[in-house]
């Protein structure tokens, strides 16, 4: 039951963090840019893509294509590359629905840790922290490192959103840690 009561607790103190660091602070916008030209631009993707919301990279290349990396170079030599998330004009802007699965994740998340700061048998409170807080690290690294690796997400928004997500494990840890406690194994 502390497991579940710590994980709920948790996954509150993380969602409050990472709304405040969204809302509050310049971290949820650091390295996003606005497109050049932007009208014209969205018009263009508007008359070309239509009403078919995606993830779309370019240029594109046969991923089941042997040559595929090759092909690839080769047409960045002389093209423009990226992806881009689309939404078709008139796609939802109900703000209700994500941040509902983004609580769920969190809720997840912060189980998880509990749990493992369950069954990893740390008697003391700084060291309960510090095991999800390193968690927390493992989750910060795994998404955000590969995206700035392979897709070249600018290297300040990679930052940022890795110390939200730390920061975020650490204020659940300091919840997690003070609810979830191991007994001490009897001395010899």
């Amino acid at each position: 039951m502390r497991i579940l009561i710590a994980g709920i607790l948790g996954a509150i103190a993380m969602f409050v963090w990472t709304s405040i660091a969204h809302v509050a602070t310049p971290l949820g916008h650091i390295g996003f840019s606005q497109i050049p030209n932007e009208v014209p631009v969205v018009e263009a993707m508007e008359r070309a893509i239509g009403d078919h919301d995606g993830l779309y990279f370019f240029p594109w290349v046969d991923p089941s294509d042997s040559k595929a990396m090759q092909n690839y170079a080769e047409k960045t030599k002389n093209s423009a590359s990226g992806f881009i998330i689309y939404h078709a004009p008139g796609a939802s802007n109900d703000m209700m629905k994500p941040m509902i699965y983004e609580f769920a994740k969190e809720l997840i998340e912060a189980l998880i840790a509990a749990f493992l700061v369950g069954v990893a048998g740390i008697a003391g409170y700084a060291g309960r922290v510090g095991f999800v807080t390193l968690v927390g690290v493992t989750a910060a690294i795994s998404t955000n490192a590969s995206y700035w690796i392979w897709y070249k997400f600018p290297c300040d928004y990679t930052l940022a959103y890795m110390a939200i997500t730390l920061i975020g494990y650490f204020v659940a840890a300091l919840v997690i840690a003070a609810i979830v406690r191991t007994r001490q194994a009897p001395a010899a």
